[in-house]
């Protein structure tokens, strides 16, 4: 069994590090200072759980690597479309795509029976880039219950979870999902195979629509705005709404909404995804964390008011990411009320 970790950042380098433990052929693509140090020092994990070194082959040429069964796949959502020159030498027949993304994926809809079968939702594959890219037939969904962060070029912090849950878009287990499932806990990770990955989905898109953009628009983190009550207020609005669209595509989750919030308040001053890309000046992930779930509530006639006047503020935000001096260090607010 050979995988490739393409996108070899702080959760592919950290799976690509635990798969090596396991005794799993691993290569890594990264690139800049990560990959140099990572060629002469390896990948040095640092986790409560006990540190390791993994020294695990890496390039930033594919083509090197060659076909592979499994290519773990922890690019940013935003990069799918383009990253075809990089994908494409490590495809056989049957190599498998194990997209660890946050929010709705481009394959939601492949081999789910129902009145949106097949539908493609733009937001995330506009007019079938990602697709033409990485073909229905090859993904395997995975949600990620994982924090780790780069603590420099070729060091890993994990911070806490080693949950990665997998699942077929058409639901049941299949034997690709069993094989990779069990490489990750022979490397010391929990990867459960789900009946239906798209629970799994919802349940951490309900925290990730809601605190990623407000995190972003009010530079705050998870604790600040589990108790500000504003926020608090609003975030509870925001989860509510994404219940009722998850419901109206078919999934209804179990999950307390006040749990939810009550769990994010409890991670502390810990800074979302979204907010720490636009402290670097970097895209931000917000078509497939919330402009998805707005075209979903389009789609189902949903109303959704919260998280579309939250998602208009955002899209004005990201519209200015990465187009001149860094937003990290703004003195004012995006919205200035009366301004």
């Amino acid at each position: 069994m050979r995988v490739a970790v393409l996108g070899a950042g702080a959760i592919g380098a950290y799976v690509g590090a635990a798969l090596h433990r396991g005794g799993t052929e691993v290569h890594l693509v990264a690139r800049g200072p990560h990959l140099q140090a990572i060629r002469k020092n390896g990948v040095q994990v640092y986790s409560p759980r006990g540190d390791w070194l993994a020294r695990t082959p890496a390039t930033d040429d594919p083509a090197e690597i060659g076909p592979v069964d499994y290519v773990f796949l922890g690019l940013k959502a935003n990069s799918y479309a383009s990253c075809g020159p990089l994908i494409e030498p490590l495809l056989h027949e049957k190599t498998a795509v194990v997209a660890a993304q946050n929010g709705i994926p481009w394959w939601y809809f492949h081999g789910l029976s129902g009145p949106y079968e097949g539908r493609r939702i733009e937001s995330v594959d506009p007019g079938g880039e990602v697709t033409r890219v990485l073909s229905l037939e090859r993904a395997v969904g995975c949600v990620v219950y994982c924090s780790t962060e780069l603590e420099g070029p070729g060091v890993v912090r994990h911070l806490e979870g080693t949950r990665f849950s997998i699942g077929e878009p058409g639901g049941g287990k299949s034997d690709r999902c069993l094989e990779f499932s069990e490489a990750m806990i022979a490397g010391g990770l929990k990867c459960p195979v789900e009946e239906d990955i798209r629970e799994d989905i919802w349940i951490k898109l309900l925290g990730n629509a809601a605190f990623n953009p407000i995190s972003a628009l009010a530079r705050a983190t998870m604790v600040e705005i589990a108790t500000h009550s504003g926020t608090r207020a609003m975030i509870r609005l925001m989860m509510e709404e994404t219940l009722e669209i998850a419901a109206a595509v078919g999934c209804r989750p179990e999950i307390s909404v006040d749990k939810r919030i009550d769990g994010a308040e409890r991670v502390g001053d810990h800074k979302t995804s979204m907010l720490q890309d636009l402290e670097k000046d970097k895209p931000l992930e917000l078509d497939v964390i919330l402009a998805a779930v707005v075209e979903l509530a389009d789609l189902t006639a949903t109303k959704a008011p919260t998280l579309r006047a939250v998602h208009a503020v955002a899209d004005l935000l990201s519209m200015k990411v990465g187009t001149g001096p860094s937003l990290a260090h703004a003195p004012t607010a995006v919205v200035t009320p009366g301004a």
